[in-house]
């Protein structure tokens, strides 16, 4: 196995399916082209360093993903071609995942870096943003809280959690999606994503999730799995009761804005680094067209549609939608998607680095 050639071509991963206690994944089968149904394997973490946090696993590598055709972790190839991977960049910094919801998750909110920083020694919250890819009837989301709410009618509700499995929804706003709406979620905003939402969410690389509710569906949440290891006070100090419908709609609710279209190659930005310094998110409508301006360090994900990812060395490569990849650093500008009918392509975009 050539390590430094597979670091100097765009990366494909085996099926990174990640275990979640709330069922999904039905929708999958027409987003990947497989034979999903709904289970308790609901997300796929796409071109992923980092690992699951699952109550009870055993399997530590939980979460990485899988370097095609390969036993190599995505980790492992970085720790040992880091600068074809990542140029002067210590990490990745960014994890992407689909996620395809049947029933509502439960009720949560996740910290900020200063908040990871004191309780879990961790540079990284858990700010994301979700692009909604597909929808079953009557897809939702809630987020923010309904004005008038007070901490004591969250933590009144958290308590009523365990007999009324609807005590903390009533409390949040309940908004219809659509495929193509996009929403920034800050850290520390309460949210929980709605039945029937095929989701592509981009967030800062960690699982912390606060979600201070008893039940998710039938599955009984355990006291770790809603604190995950704090203590309940400090757990629910990460909740900002800033968020109402109002605040959601204005400056969590983004509407795409066109770089460029010209010549059938539209680039838009969904996430920009005004909305967050801890990631960003465009995107590539290509209609009979192409484009040669790929950044390296990303990760790709075909949304629709079909074409190829080619450079002027020979290399060629078929995408179809559901596909994704990671550009290593090597690859900088040098590779071109394109099609001779129609492709969309994500981009997802780690933090800028800081140069001292």
């Amino acid at each position: 196995m050539d390590i430094k050639k597979i670091a100097s071509n765009p990366v494909f991963f085996e099926k990174n399916r990640v275990f979640r206690v709330y069922l999904g994944g039905k929708l999958f089968a027409d987003f990947f082209g497989d034979d999903s149904e709904d289970s308790f394997y609901p997300e796929e973490w796409i071109c992923s360093s980092t690992k699951a946090l699952n109550e009870g696993s055993t399997d530590e590598f939980e979460g990485l993903s899988t370097v095609k055709d390969t036993n190599l972790h995505f980790n492992e190839l970085i720790e040992q071609e880091k600068e074809l991977m990542l140029g002067n960049r210590d990490g990745l910094d960014v994890l992407v995942k689909a996620l395809d919801s049947a029933i509502r998750l439960p009720v949560q909110a996740h910290p900020d870096k200063p908040f990871s920083r004191k309780f879990f020694n961790s540079d990284f919250g858990k700010a994301e943003s979700w692009l909604v890819l597909g929808a079953r009837e009557g897809a939702c989301i809630y987020f923010g809280f309904k004005d008038g709410v007070t901490e004591d009618d969250f933590r009144n509700a958290v308590d009523s959690s365990e007999t009324d499995k609807a005590a903390m929804e009533k409390l949040l706003n309940r908004i219809p999606v659509n495929p193509g709406d996009v929403y920034f979620i800050p850290a520390k905003a309460v949210h929980a994503i709605g039945p029937g939402c095929l989701i592509l969410e981009v967030q800062e690389p960690t699982d912390f999730t606060i979600q201070p509710e008893r039940w998710c569906g039938d599955y009984h949440l355990s006291d770790n799995e809603m604190y995950i290891g704090l203590n309940k006070d400090d757990a629910l100090s990460v909740f900002d009761y800033s968020y109402n419908l109002e605040k959601v709609m204005s400056e969590c609710k983004k509407t795409p804005t066109v770089e460029f279209n010209t010549d059938g190659c539209k680039k838009e930005v969904l996430i920009s680094k005004a909305d967050t310094p801890c990631f960003s998110v465009e995107r590539y409508v290509l209609n009979n067209s192409k484009t040669d301006l790929l950044d390296g360090t990303c990760v790709y994900v075909v949304t629709d549609g079909e074409g190829y990812l080619t450079d002027n060395q020979g290399y060629e490569k078929p995408l179809k939608k559901g596909d994704y990849f990671f550009m290593p650093y090597s690859c900088n500008q040098k590779l071109i998607i394109s099609t001779n009918n129609n492709i969309t392509v994500a981009v997802c975009k780690p933090p800028e680095v800081k140069n001292d």
